[in-house]
């Protein structure tokens, strides 16, 4: 819902704050009591981060999740937060946003939801409605990561690293899209690169100025998308999460905001529970 794994760290902590000062005895639903507190928690810090992220240097990307290679046994939680998705989520209003998130990703009802952000049910739909074909309008269809995903990452690399070029441009879709998030903190094209042959230049520019004999690449999974992180010297320099479709690279994101790769280390597995589900 934040697209920020230190923000739903700060939410979850405000939360269980207003949650140890309540009587558990007094309170008769406790998973639907926590599931409104943290969603008008997470409604208050939207509307607060909205306009810094108007002014935000270059290119907003969400915060880079490390998650477990397959995700494919969860498709649907794995989208929720793909870069491309959260993007899309970044569009929509506050309200819009949790009513989507908390209906198409985790199931609960309008009503359920309505208790939740102090709105009627019939609001709740309308809203939902609204959210719904907005996204369905801007969402790029996803694949989660695969070791076919992961080839195609390597081969790029590869490519880009020997000066393949040919190769290169077979591995990029015609419309391939490229985002990169610096913050304004390091270097880091400010603007959306679009179109095979000026992101395949791109890439082998930054290749060859951004990568030294030092430098190493791991190949890894970001918000559940075959990624790469390329390291100097040990430290985590920057990453990038590939979008893939039809076995072709659709969208590239790299992230060196530093403030963002700060958590990048911690692998977040993408799992709703088996044994605590979501609902009752």
């Amino acid at each position: 819902m934040l697209g920020s794994a230190a923000d739903a760290e700060d939410v979850l902590q405000e939360s269980y704050l207003r949650w140890s000062a309540v009587d558990p005895a007094a309170v008769e639903h406790p998973r639907a009591y926590l599931v409104r507190v943290v969603t008008r928690q997470s409604l208050n810090h939207l509307r607060a981060v909205r306009a810094r992220r108007e002014e935000y240097v270059g290119t907003w990307l969400p915060e880079p999740i490390r998650t477990a290679p397959d995700v494919s046994e969860d498709a649907i939680l794995a989208e929720s937060v793909s870069m491309a998705m959260m993007l899309v989520l970044e569009t929509l209003g506050p309200t819009e946003r949790a009513v989507f998130v908390l209906h198409d990703v985790f199931g609960y009802t309008h009503g359920e939801i309505a208790a939740s952000i102090g709105k009627t049910e019939v609001t709740v739909r309308q809203i939902a409605h609204r959210a719904r074909r907005h996204v369905h309008a801007r969402r790029r269809r996803f694949e989660p990561g695969s070791d076919a995903g992961r080839e195609i990452v390597q081969r790029f690399l590869l490519a880009a690293t020997t000066g393949e070029v040919q190769e290169l441009m077979d591995l990029l879709a015609p419309d391939v899209v490229s985002l990169s998030d610096g913050g304004g903190k390091v270097v880091a094209a400010r603007r959306p690169i679009a179109g095979r042959d000026e992101v395949a230049r791109f890439v082998l520019g930054v290749i060859r100025t951004g990568t030294t004999a030092a430098t190493r690449v791991e190949h890894t999974t970001y918000n559940g998308m075959p990624a790469a992180r390329f390291l100097t010297d040990g430290e985590l320099d920057w990453l990038v999460a590939f979008e893939i479709h039809d076995g072709r690279i659709t969208g590239l994101y790299g992230i060196r905001n530093p403030d963002k790769l700060l958590h990048a280390d911690t692998v977040h597995p993408l799992d709703r529970g088996e044994h605590q589900p979501w609902k009752p």
